[in-house]
């Protein structure tokens, strides 16, 4: 169990956390122009292209009907809010992470700093949605920002060490 949790472990739990953020980060950034570009009609036609077969079964599908629904329901303004939230989330996250990689001292705090306001916010909407998945997430990030401090701390011993 001591195994478990020694810097080497946790090192290398953190930089797979690292990756798994990138990549989330790199998806958010291109769901974000698909939100941005994508037109109410299409998004309509591929609802119903991807429903069709369910509701033709089972009229009353609560998944397709729900789908239905909210691409009917879409704004301009409500897309184009989800549209720039997927891209600024997206850029910062990826911003910070690429900097976490380089091992930049500065980098540390500013994750800590950010990804707690993302999951302060991402509570918020789950108090309005109960999302299973804003859980799921906001558990991840909570996982790794234990991990980012851990592995401050041990940036800042061996900055520390090196100076003495």
């Amino acid at each position: 169990m001591k195994k478990l949790f020694d810097e080497k472990s946790i090192h290398i739990a953190f930089e797979i956390s690292l990756a798994f953020k990138g990549v989330f980060a790199l998806t958010e950034i291109a769901a974000s122009m698909f939100t941005w570009f994508v037109t109410k009609p299409f998004l309509l036609n591929l609802v119903r292209a991807v429903t069709q077969a369910e509701l033709t079964e089972d009229p009353r599908d609560f998944v397709a009907n729900y789908l239905f629904h909210m691409a009917q329901g879409l704004s301009i303004s409500s897309q184009h809010f989800t549209a720039f939230y997927l891209l600024s989330h997206g850029v910062i996250k990826l911003w910070l992470i690429i900097g976490l990689w380089q091992k930049r001292p500065g980098y540390y705090p500013a994750a800590l700093t950010v990804f707690s306001l993302f999951i302060l916010y991402q509570m918020y909407q789950y108090l309005l949605t109960h999302s299973l998945l804003l859980l799921l997430i906001t558990a991840t990030d909570v996982i790794v920002i234990g991990l980012t401090w851990f592995e401050y701390r041990h940036l800042s011993r061996i900055l520390s060490n090196a100076r003495k």
